[in-house]
């Protein structure tokens, strides 16, 4: 059954949190999945949730701890000491460890490493610690099966089982040499109907997809979708084995790149949440916000210039805003294709190919759209020649704003920029101001003024 957080579960919770009624407390989270704890945890205050953590096992508390959002994780961890925060972590995965540890300052990290009884596990956590966050090294965990290509079956057998004792879910059993070097896999299949006298290297499978430890994790993530995969292992410089990256830790990369671009898009450039502190929304929207009050400015500058046109026609001033309108939506609509389109690695080829293409798009959506336009000037009375001034405008404002809106996330792409920075503000601001620019000079060619 789906849990849900009512106001009446909270007030439970927190009564019987105030009252110090722990073995109530226990009751109620004990038959709860640890993500819905951490859901729970992330709605109570600070002092609360610390009161819960410190009631449950150290199973169940790791296991809530990788489900904690990050500003909840970082004031849990601060309130715990160094030795607690070490129970916890041998509890959890390599990869999980080294997420949580990589939270804390570097003097606690130490602290808390040294701490951890098994030395092996530490030190694998260290040798994570290593990599940047979105690398390979950075998702990937320690925990896996492998086998060496000279193990007979029945010796590869007894090693499985072995590793496996350590490991939560095997996936897939690896294919090594003496140096540790990736050979290939090893299928269930061959393992349970071949002799348990055959060699692991006459029946092991060689095509095996890999990653190295320092491959950046969008392009894992596109290989993992390509190849359906549910793992994929890891590699240094010498082809050794290293360690391997399930689909959860893609999938978590992938949510917090959409989210991170969805907020770009927005114009937002730090990571806000709803609940942060007003300073920190402010920081967050502010300087997209500063850029847009900069663009409209330089419109107000250049519609300075056409005083004279207000005088003898005075109806352009009420297609300016059209005119803005449109050549944002235009650019955003192209942006957004393209950076979806690289996102997903399906912009490939010329990038004149790209363009030409967008060219004759927009071009075809602005003779449809300049003729609505033309048409709505006529039936209200005004001329041809503004009409028809009006809907050339448009069309040569939609192919400059698709072109840029096309050009600007690839050359971004290209210069290893987010190119998600190119589909919020940034993209519609300067479409604004190049929509007026064009709107008011041809104008100015087509009526004379």
């Amino acid at each position: 059954m789906h849990f849900e957080i009512t106001n009446d579960f909270l007030q439970e919770v927190e009564q019987l949190i105030a009252n110090k009624d722990e073995k109530a407390v226990l009751a109620i989270f004990e038959d709860l999945h640890p993500a819905d704890i951490a859901e729970v945890l992330d709605e109570l205050n600070f002092e609360e949730a610390v009161f819960v953590i410190r009631l449950l096992n150290s199973e169940t508390t790791s296991d809530i701890l990788e489900e904690l959002d990050e500003d909840t994780l970082s004031r849990v961890l601060q309130a715990l000491s160094t030795k607690e925060i070490a129970t916890e972590i041998e509890e959890l995965e390599t990869d999980a460890a080294a997420d949580i540890i990589a939270e804390l300052p570097d003097e606690r990290k130490e602290k808390v490493i040294a701490h951890i009884e098994d030395k092996e596990h530490a030190q694998d956590i260290v040798d994570l610690l290593r990599y940047e966050e979105d690398s390979a090294g950075g998702l990937m965990g320690k925990e896996l099966v492998a086998v060496n290509e000279n193990w007979t079956v029945m010796q590869c057998v007894k090693e499985m089982r072995k590793q496996a004792q350590e490991i939560g879910e095997v996936f897939i059993v690896y294919v090594v040499d003496d140096d540790n070097v990736l050979k290939g896999r090893l299928s269930l299949k061959s393992l349970l109907t071949t002799s348990t006298k055959t060699l692991v290297k006459d029946i092991y499978v060689p095509e095996i997809h890999f990653v190295k430890a320092n491959d950046h994790a969008s392009d894992i993530a596109k290989i993992m979708q390509k190849y359906d995969l549910f793992v994929i292992p890891v590699v240094n410089e010498l082809h050794q084995l290293v360690g391997n990256i399930t689909i959860d830790d893609v999938v978590d990369f992938i949510r917090e790149e959409a989210d991170r671009d969805y907020q770009m898009a927005a114009g937002l450039v730090d990571d806000v949440e709803a609940d942060d502190s007003i300073f920190d929304l402010v920081k967050g929207r502010l300087p997209w916000l500063i850029l847009g009050l900069f663009g409209g400015l330089v419109s107000v500058m250049i519609l300075s210039k056409f005083d004279a046109a207000l005088i003898k026609n005075k109806e352009l001033f009420f297609f300016a805003p059209l005119i803005a309108a449109m050549a944002g939506n235009v650019g955003v609509q192209s942006s957004a294709i393209i950076v979806q389109g690289l996102a997903n690695n399906i912009v490939k080829g010329s990038i004149w190919k790209r363009l030409f293409k967008e060219v004759s798009l927009s071009l075809l959506n602005g003779l449809i759209l300049s003729a609505l336009v033309v048409s709505f000037s006529l039936f209200f009375g005004l001329s041809w020649k503004f009409g028809v001034s009006i809907g050339l405008s448009l069309i040569v404002v939609i192919i400059m704003a698709s072109l840029i809106g096309t050009f600007i996330p690839i050359l971004l792409d290209k210069k290893g920029i987010d190119p998600a920075l190119a589909t919020g503000p940034f993209i519609t601001t300067s479409n604004d101001i190049f929509g007026i620019f064009i709107f008011f000079y041809l104008s100015k060619f087509l009526l004379g003024f």
